[in-house]
């Protein structure tokens, strides 16, 4: 994982808490999840303090804080639109927010009970989201682009795994989903980000998702990228019918193969990057032998 550039540690939220919400302050903290980008405190039974560890991530941040709160009223699932906007302070020098607490695990370490159940709630969310963003919207180098865009990605990560991978197969499959049309329509919502750690399953069903990180406009074949990623074949019919009937846009088979071929690029990226990280390594794993079965 990157390295934090500050030290984010419950008693810093209890003074930030103090100092700009202090009606928060009698609450207990306590640490939750500690990610790439940020770390994550339980303050009290409902809510969740979000507070970057590296300054591209206090970029993101922003990008949650005004557009989750618009987003959320109109899509099937909970997410955490923040409630609270903290500011830098008492040596943080970044923003920070408070956000409801979603319970569940996430898919990566409690899968869906109903697969199919699962299939058909994702791509309801996936076709609430993915309508026409908005002019303003953020913009990621990374997510969202057209394929070829990531092709010296592609390359640098099959670099660092070396023999670990059949470098022929996923030359194959790669320059197939990069020889296919782009998304020619107007860029689309996009979550960006969209993994089985990103999911929330609560009592056996989708329950949530969450880290809007890296929300962006244009292909929302990155989102779909997701069915690789968390179901089995025999449910990506399931997965892409229920997407074609919620949707705004109508999809074409030209979006499955470019979904494709973004799931191959996420799994080198994973594998390449989760040495410390199990989780992630796992997905990456999982996903990889999807793409290539």
């Amino acid at each position: 994982m990157p390295a934090a550039e500050v030290d984010v540690f419950p008693g810093l939220v209890r003074r930030l808490l103090a100092a700009q919400r202090p009606d928060l302050a009698h609450l207990p903290v306590e640490v939750m999840a500690n990610g790439w980008d940020n770390v994550m405190f339980r303050v009290g039974d409902m809510l969740v303090a979000r507070l970057p560890r590296r300054a591209v991530a206090a970029r993101l941040l922003v990008h949650e804080q005004r557009w989750l709160p618009i987003l959320a009223p109109r899509l099937p699932l909970p997410v955490p639109a923040p409630v609270r906007a903290g500011q830098p302070g008492l040596g943080y020098p970044w923003p920070w927010s408070i956000v409801p607490f979603l319970p569940g695990q996430v898919a990566a370490r409690k899968p869906p009970a109903d697969l199919r159940d699962a299939a058909v709630s994702l791509a309801g969310f996936l076709g609430a989201l993915h309508t026409p963003a908005a002019p303003n919207a953020p913009m990621n180098p990374n997510r969202g682009i057209p394929l070829a865009d990531r092709s010296a990605a592609v390359i640098q990560n099959l670099g660092v795994l070396g023999r670990l991978v059949d470098r022929r197969a996923v030359m194959r499959a790669w320059e197939a989903a990069v020889a296919v049309p782009t998304w020619s329509r107007s860029p689309s919502w996009v979550h960006g980000d969209l993994h089985p750690a990103n999911i929330l399953v609560h009592r056996g069903r989708i329950s949530g998702v969450i880290d809007f990180g890296d929300i962006t406009s244009g292909d929302p074949a990155t989102d779909l990228s997701v069915a690789w990623m968390l179901l089995p074949t025999e449910y990506h019919d399931a997965f892409q019918n229920a997407y074609r009937t919620a949707g705004e846009y109508a999809p074409d088979d030209h979006i499955w193969a470019r979904a494709r071929g973004w799931a191959l690029a996420l799994s080198l990226a994973f594998l390449a990057h989760s040495a410390d990280n199990p989780l992630i390594a796992e997905i990456g794993h999982r996903t990889f032998n999807a793409v290539l079965a």
